[in-house]
């Protein structure tokens, strides 16, 4: 087995951690998420409300919020950093985006969104293994990013690995039960399995 798909076996299988249980017991109306003193507590809050949440355009308006939080380093050059990287990629100077995302990185180790966002370019270039590599530092940090899981799960059914591929899917839902593209993703591979067992 191939280190990067026991990282993925190790993250998959792992047990829930404690942030994701705080989710599920936090009640603190959404509405007021904005209040709340600590990104963790607006964080834990809106997890909540989305793993709650089963209409999907109002699931995707609480995943947006999510997104925004995830965005805030809190640290103005960190922020300036991860601006500059997105341009870069946008104009396709990939390079010096990856440069930006390994700076952001290196002065905010634990900023969840710099590991995310570098992932994606590395899949966009191709290079998977690092892609791998960086959702898991991700997913290590924030065990509920959805859009780690969705990537994980992307590279993974590239793989022809499509029973890690369902698992991640799986984790997707928990976190985000009401979106309808995973919903979709989830239920072809499951019958491609269900297919492949008969």
């Amino acid at each position: 087995m191939s280190s990067y798909l026991f990282l993925v076996l190790a993250v998959l299988v792992a047990p829930t951690l404690p942030a994701a249980r705080a989710a599920d017991t936090a009640t603190t109306p959404a509405a007021a998420s904005a209040e709340l003193p600590t990104q963790k507590q607006r964080l834990d809050t809106l997890f909540s409300e989305l793993k709650k949440t089963g209409d999907s355009d109002k699931a995707k308006d609480v995943a947006d919020r999510i997104r925004t939080e995830w965005q805030d380093s809190g640290s103005a050059s960190v922020n300036l950093l991860m601006q500059w990287a997105a341009k870069a990629t946008e104009t396709n100077k990939r390079s010096v985006a990856l440069d930006l995302y390994d700076q952001a990185i290196a002065l905010a180790p634990d900023y969840v969104e710099g590991w995310n966002q570098r992932a994606t370019l590395h899949y966009q270039m191709g290079n998977y293994r690092k892609s791998m590599s960086d959702i898991n530092h991700v997913l290590a940090l924030e065990p509920r990013h959805f859009g780690a899981l969705a990537g994980m799960a992307a590279i993974l059914s590239a793989a022809g690995k499509d029973e890690l591929a369902l698992r991640a899917w799986e984790e997707f839902l928990t976190v985000y039960p009401a979106d309808r593209k995973a919903q979709e993703q989830f239920g072809e591979i499951e019958e491609k399995l269900a297919g492949n067992r008969t």
